[in-house]
């Protein structure tokens, strides 16, 4: 399973908990991902906070977890990341937003459901 992470803790606990509600960490592998937009300071995702907690979590349920890191537009390497690894479900969080909003500024999680060419679930997120 491709669990698409960003930096926000909280989004990171929802989407935790999807996964956890779906599979038992025997039954299933989880590569948790970050696609970075901009990096200026070379960070890795094994730095991120929603990466270590959802890591530290998932591992402690019993989960085999790998960490991986892309560069460029989230939705398309999200979708380059799935078929790469041939993933069997891409997980990734979700914010709810208006009409409105999402017309004006696009989504992620929008992009990967239209596009993605294997199952995708959408994990509960906060109002953004």
């Amino acid at each position: 399973m491709l669990v698409a992470l960003s930096q926000d803790e909280a989004d990171a606990q929802n989407v935790v908990k999807t996964v956890t509600g779906l599979y038992g960490g025997d039954e299933v592998d989880v590569v948790l991902t970050h696609c970075f937009t901009e990096n200026p300071e070379g960070a890795s995702a094994t730095q991120l906070s929603s990466i270590k907690h959802a890591r530290e979590r998932l591992e402690d349920a019993g989960y085999d977890v790998e960490v991986h890191e892309r560069s460029g537009n989230p939705a398309e390497e999200i979708l380059d990341a799935g078929r790469e690894l041939d993933a069997d479900l891409i997980c990734l969080g979700g914010r709810r937003r208006s009409a409105a909003g999402k017309v004006m500024f696009g989504s992620t999680a929008q992009s990967v459901l239209v596009d993605a060419d294997r199952p995708v679930v959408l994990s509960p997120g906060r109002r953004a």
